[in-house]
C-alpha cells in the first residue's frame, strides 16, 4: 500500500520553510530559502514551489507523491479561497496562493495564518497537546496569537481573528505601525522592548547591552536581551519584566473569555527568556483573571521551535482530506 505524505510550508518574513511528513507525521525532508522584500509576486512564487519541491526530493520524491500542502501565511488572508489580500513584509496583495500551488501540484491546498497554524501545532503535537482550549501566544517581533478551541481553530467567517497584538492597553501608550496608540503589540513587542533598552544604553544603564548592541535597534534583538540580562544589566530586565507583565494582563482578559486549560507561550522573546516570560505571564493572570479561570489554566512554553507551523499547517492539509 503506497504511504501518504503531507507537505507543510511555512511563508515566514525572513525564510520560507516547507517540511515533508509520513502519515504518522514523522519529518521525511526539509527545506529552506531565505525571503526577498523587495521580491515581485511572480518570482516569489516560483521561490515557494522550488522550496516545496526540494523539500519532497531531499526524501527521494516525487510531487505526486504528497497528497496534500498546508501553508501557514503572514498577513490578511481570505482563508476560503486561499488567496493573500495583503503581506505587508513582503507587499503582496491579492495573490492566489492556492490556486497556484494547485494548478502546479495537482494535490489540494490548505491555506491559514501562519500564528493559526503554528498554535495547531503545538495543538497537536508539542505544548498544548489534547487540550481542550488551547491559546497560544507569540511574542517576537509583534505580537501573534491563535486559539484552538475542541479541535477546531478559531476564525472569522472569511478570515483569521485572535489579533491580540492590536488590543488596547493604554490609549496614552506609544503608536504601533497601523496608526493606532498604546496597542499591545506597540507596548510589549521585541521592537518595544528594543527602543526601550536603546534609551538604557544611550543614558549609561546597561553596559552589556551597549558591548553587545549598542544603540542599534537592528542588533537588540532577543538574544542580545537574554545575553544582557544574564551579564547583569537589571535595567533590561525590568523592561523585560515590565513588558511581560503587561502582556500577561492582557492574556488575563482573554482567560476570562475563553477559560482555557492550556496556555502556549512562544516566539523569539519567549525562547530566548523562557524562565522569565513563564514566571511573568502567570502570575499576571493569576493577579488580574477571575480566580477559577485562573486555577484552571496551564501556562507552557511551547515546544516545537520552528517546526510549529510547517507540522501544523501539514496537519490542517490532512484534516482537510478526511
Amino acid at each position: 500500500m503506497a504511504k501518504t505524505y503531507w507537505v507543510g510550508f511555512d511563508l515566514g518574513g525572513t525564510k520560507m520553510m516547507a517540511t515533508l511528513y509520513d502519515e504518522r507525521f514523522r519529518k521525511q525532508g526539509a527545506a529552506r530559502k531565505k525571503t526577498k522584500g523587495n521580491e515581485g509576486v511572480e518570482a516569489g512564487l516560483q521561490r515557494i514551489i522550488r522550496t516545496i519541491t526540494d523539500s519532497q526530493q531531499s526524501a527521494g520524491l516525487e510531487p505526486a507523491s504528497v497528497a496534500g500542502i498546508g501553508v501557514g501565511a503572514p498577513g490578511l488572508l481570505d482563508l476560503d479561497r486561499g488567496i493573500i489580500l495583503d503581506t505587508p513584509n513582503m507587499g503582496w496583495r491579492n495573490v492566489p496562493l492556492k490556486a497556484t500551488l494547485e494548478k502546479h501540484f495537482k494535490c489540494p491546498v490548505v491555506i491559514a495564518n501562519d500564528v493559526d497554524a503554528g498554535t495547531y501545532g503545538e495543538y497537536r503535537f508539542g505544548a498544548g497537546k489534547k487540550g481542550r482550549c488551547v491559546l497560544g501566544v507569540f511574542p517576537g517581533t509583534g505580537v501573534g496569537a491563535g486559539c484552538v478551541y475542541e479541535g477546531r481553530i478559531i476564525r472569522g467567517r472569511t478570515g483569521s481573528c485572535m489579533e491580540l497584538g492590536h488590543f488596547p492597553v493604554d490609549m496614552r501608550g506609544p503608536v504601533a505601525d497601523v496608526g493606532r496608540y498604546g496597542t499591545l503589540e506597540s507596548m510589549t513587542s521585541r521592537l518595544a522592548i528594543s527602543a526601550q533598552a536603546a534609551q538604557a544604553v544611550y543614558r549609561g544603564q546597561a553596559p552589556a547591552l551597549k558591548e553587545l548592541a549598542g544603540t542599534r535597534l537592528d542588533r537588540i534583538k532577543s538574544g542580545a536581551l537574554a545575553t544582557a540580562i544574564e551579564q547583569g544589566d537589571r535595567v533590561v530586565e525590568e523592561i523585560v519584566r515590565h513588558a511581560a507583565r503587561v502582556l500577561g494582563g492582557t492574556v488575563a482578559g482573554v482567560v476570562n473569555l475563553l477559560a482555557p486549560d492550556v496556555l502556549v507561550l512562544g516566539g523569539g522573546l519567549v525562547e530566548a527568556l523562557p524562565r522569565l516570560y513563564k514566571q511573568e505571564v502567570t502570575a499576571a493572570i493569576k493577579a488580574n483573571a477571575m480566580p477559577p479561570f485562573a486555577a484552571g489554566v496551564s501556562v507552557a512554553v511551547a515546544k516545537l521551535g520552528d517546526d510549529a507551523v510547517v507540522c501544523g499547517a501539514a496537519a490542517l492539509a490532512a484534516d482537510a482530506h478526511t
